[in-house]
């Protein structure tokens, strides 16, 4: 029986899509695959993903990375969630946080003894149920506990960083692990003749680099999945309306809080993503409905601090590759498409990407079985995160612009439309056991944007009155002093040995 194993990878692309890559890929060196990774520093970075969720830290873990080193190397905060303002109504705010609210009674959901006491008015804001907003809004961190008895051990968090940083981080552990690679430009893309798969790179330099499996983290070009696969691309924008954005990095701005601040404009939102040495800015706006000079002008004048630089113009548009594993291909990245960052999907989605790549991890027969359970895996997981970032635009109250408006009156996938009229009858929301956002955020976002039930679950009528009453008064207060003796947020950072504040250098990266 012949040896079919793969022998080489390639990856086409740098940033932190392919440095990703790269190191997860790099275990595989050890087992004898030569991994190369191609990129050219003429060729700009979008840089997406300062702002990340929970999953980028099992990412971390399974390379084995320090996590105070990590921080430090990458200018990182730590964050507890999203505040969204002015998307409900103007002068409205709410968070999106992480972790759970309350807890569960008599394998009743929490939030339906909440619905029922709140409409008598014998219930705090829901997100004093919640340690992860509470200490958020008082700009307090510290990792969770192990000892599942303390309230402490339910903290869940991610980071802000760098994501240039985070790139030239991860190639360092790639290359120490035996990643060659090149730089140069790849100038054409050779098929083989019987099936069309990718045979090599060419490069500027006249190198040929030859691969049995390709990773395209090329960026909106997709060098390989799309110039020379056609694999195609299916557009969002119907409902996903937003296509430009401007970025801009600024002076830091007073102490790092503990989250990423999101704030609805009258054209799309603008981001605030707080770093140790700067300030991430930007505005996500509908080019259709504001121009680029208007929108930078917006940009610089929303900025945390001094501004360290022009603004960056970023045009894309909403949507995924029709295949993000094509023959001997897999697209990662914006290679593979886009969803704009409202939720910090865009560095899980590479690294969601690159999990599936290892568990359906073909031989040189690229047997097709497996590269249509990764797509259908992919698109599951996109539409999964693309209703989930509609629900944002779509349950508003504002009518205060033309892109307000149209957001408000558009039609929504039927499975979104599904969900909120679920949730809308009696609070119920129902989930596929591996969706991305937990049942704790799509009930952080519906209640956020203004879907309030018309009803609560009937069973939260099983248990005495006097009893909930009692739990739910004894819990909101219990979190708050949790949260009341954990540090300030960039005192953490301080005990944590992270440098004091720097000059920024680098590029404002896109949310």
């Amino acid at each position: 029986m012949s040896d079919r194993r793969i022998r080489s990878i390639v990856i086409v692309g740098g940033g932190t899509a392919g440095w990703m890559a790269a190191a997860a890929m790099a275990r595989l060196g050890s087992a004898g695959v030569r991994i190369t990774l191609v990129e050219s520093e003429e060729i700009g970075t979008i840089g997406v993903g300062e702002a990340t969720i929970p999953p980028i830290r099992t990412f971390n873990a399974i390379l084995g990375l320090d996590e105070d080193d990590f921080v430090a190397r990458t200018k990182a905060t730590f964050k507890l969630g999203i505040e969204f303002v002015d998307w409900t109504r103007r002068g409205h705010r709410y968070m999106h946080p992480f972790g759970e609210f309350g807890a569960d009674i008599e394998a009743v959901k929490f939030h339906q003894y909440w619905l029922k006491l709140r409409a008598r008015g014998e219930a705090a804001e829901l997100e004093d149920y919640n340690l992860c907003a509470v200490a958020a809004k008082l700009g307090r961190f510290q990792r969770p506990v192990r000892d599942a008895r303390s309230i402490l051990s339910t903290l869940n968090y991610a980071f802000h960083f760098d994501a240039s940083l985070y790139a030239a981080y991860l190639r360092g552990y790639a290359e120490a692990r035996g990643v060659v690679r090149l730089e140069d430009k790849v100038v054409d893309v050779e098929l083989r003749g019987e099936d069309g798969f990718v045979e090599a790179v060419k490069l500027a330099g006249d190198l040929r680099v030859e691969g049995d499996l390709f990773i395209d983290c090329s960026g909106f070009r997709g060098l390989l999945i799309e110039q020379a696969l056609k694999a195609g691309y299916e557009q969002w924008t119907r409902w996903l309306p937003c296509d430009r954005a401007v970025a801009i990095p600024s002076q830091s701005a007073g102490e790092p809080l503990p989250y990423t601040r999101s704030t609805a404009l009258n054209a799309g939102w603008q981001w605030r993503i707080p770093l140790q040495h700067r300030t991430g800015n930007g505005y996500v706006y509908s080019s259709a409905h504001l121009s680029d000079d208007e929108a930078a002008a917006t940009a610089i004048a929303n900025a945390a601090g001094t501004p360290l630089g022009e603004p960056r113009l970023i045009r894309f548009a909403a949507g995924r590759r029709r295949k993000l594993w094509d023959r001997n291909v897999v697209a990662l990245g914006l290679a593979g498409g886009f969803l704009e960052p409202l939720e910090s999907t865009s560095i899980h989605l590479v690294q969601a990407g690159i999990s599936k790549l290892l568990a359906l991890f073909p031989d040189r027969d690229f047997d097709p079985i497996l590269a249509a359970e990764y797509n259908r895996l992919s698109d599951l997981q996109l539409e999964q995160i693309r209703d989930f970032i509609i629900l944002h635009y779509k349950a508003t109250e504002r009518d205060d612009s033309d892109f307000w408006r149209a957001c408000r009156d558009m039609e929504v996938p039927e499975s979104l439309a599904r969900k909120i009229a679920l949730f809308r009858e009696n609070g119920r929301i129902f989930r596929h056991e591996d969706e991305l956002f937990s049942e704790a955020s799509w009930l952080a976002v519906l209640l956020g944007q203004g879907i309030v039930p018309r009803r609560y679950d009937p069973l939260a009528d099983m248990l005495d009155d006097d009893d909930v009453r009692g739990t739910l008064a004894r819990m909101a207060p219990f979190i708050r002093q949790a949260a009341e003796k954990m540090p300030l947020h960039s005192d953490y950072l301080k005990q944590h040995g992270m440098p004091s504040a720097q000059p920024a250098t680098s590029k404002g990266a896109f949310a």
